[in-house]
């Protein structure tokens, strides 16, 4: 468990967008929120992630199959972090949040001076935490970066209030940086991985869009990912072991002992939400996916009830 220096604890988390930019899920997702299926008051929301101006991305909504694929296990993305800007995020939607009920982390991507502009004015939030989106694999960043990630959170941490959270991807630096931001940030989460990362010998799903546009395939989230998360985050656990990290690509019960016993402080769920490949042959699971994530958590909060009542009595 994550206790945030706000006196916030959080164990599971959602990754970033999984239910949108309000944490009310996305639009086939209301019915299951409003049912009760989903909860979203038993994890740490994580919205989708904010750039300081309106940014157009990839994603259209007509056709979202043109930059996100289901793959076996998984999802790559080349949405290219599609919103409609922080301030609009600030005054159309922060306002209708319960910051109290829910537990809201907002993820925040761009170059310092932005950071800070948005860090700054999220201070009258009760939030439970800031996110530094310092690692899409769609947005044109270089993976090795460190110095500016340590800068950049750094300066955030002078002007913000708000506990911060590190997210980086399992090609950068992760050792570094989780040693010079010891004390800066709370905890470190962890992003997709370019397509040619993981699978470097094989053509992108996306690789029309990735003509089109030119830059990478996509980024890989899902099983496929767990290879090249969960060694990255057990090597900066023996590192640096007082940094909590947040496990990532969580897509059944089992793999939660699995990133405990590598190190993990708590648990994200972001592409279980999403339906299975091949989509055609079992659309149904569009609806049926999302609930999963609050099965594994009410499994998993039930069976540490039992054994702390075991060992109390």
């Amino acid at each position: 468990m994550i206790r945030f220096s706000n006196g916030r604890e959080i164990q599971y988390f959602v990754a970033s967008g999984a239910l949108a930019f309000d944490g009310k899920g996305w639009i086939w997702e209301w019915l299951l929120v409003w049912l009760r299926f989903i909860k979203p008051e038993l994890f740490g929301i994580v919205i989708k992630s904010l750039t300081k101006e309106r940014r157009k991305g990839y994603l259209r909504w007509w056709k979202p199959w043109d930059c996100v694929r289901l793959i076996l296990g998984g999802a790559v993305n080349k949405v290219g972090l599609t919103n409609k800007g922080f301030d609009w995020w600030l005054q159309k939607v922060a306002p209708k949040l319960n910051f109290e009920r829910f537990n809201i982390i907002v993820s925040l991507f761009g170059e310092e001076e932005e950071l800070v502009y948005m860090a700054k004015r999220l201070n009258h939030l009760n939030l439970t935490a800031i996110e530094l989106n310092d690692s899409c694999p769609n947005a044109g960043h270089p993976a090795a970066r460190a110095e500016m990630i340590v800068k950049s959170a750094k300066a955030v941490k002078e002007v913000s209030r708000h506990p911060l959270i590190e997210k980086i991807s399992a090609d950068q630096d992760g050792v570094v940086i989780a040693r010079e931001l010891l004390g800066i940030v709370e905890a470190i989460s962890f992003n997709t991985l370019a397509w040619a990362k993981v699978f470097p010998n094989e053509p992108s799903p996306l690789h029309k869009l990735e003509k089109r546009v030119g830059g990478g395939g996509g980024g890989v989230s899902g099983r496929p990912l767990q290879k090249f998360n969960w060694p990255f985050m057990e090597l900066i656990h023996k590192a640096v072991p007082e940094m909590p990290l947040i496990a990532s690509s969580i897509m059944e019960y089992r793999d939660l002992a699995r990133v405990r016993a590598l190190g993990s402080s708590a648990e994200s769920f972001g592409t279980i939400h999403l339906p299975d490949y091949p989509f055609w042959r079992r659309p149904w699971t569009l609806f049926t996916n999302p609930p999963k994530a609050t099965g594994i958590v009410e499994r998993d909060m039930a069976v540490q009830n039992y054994l702390r009542v075991s060992r109390e009595s």
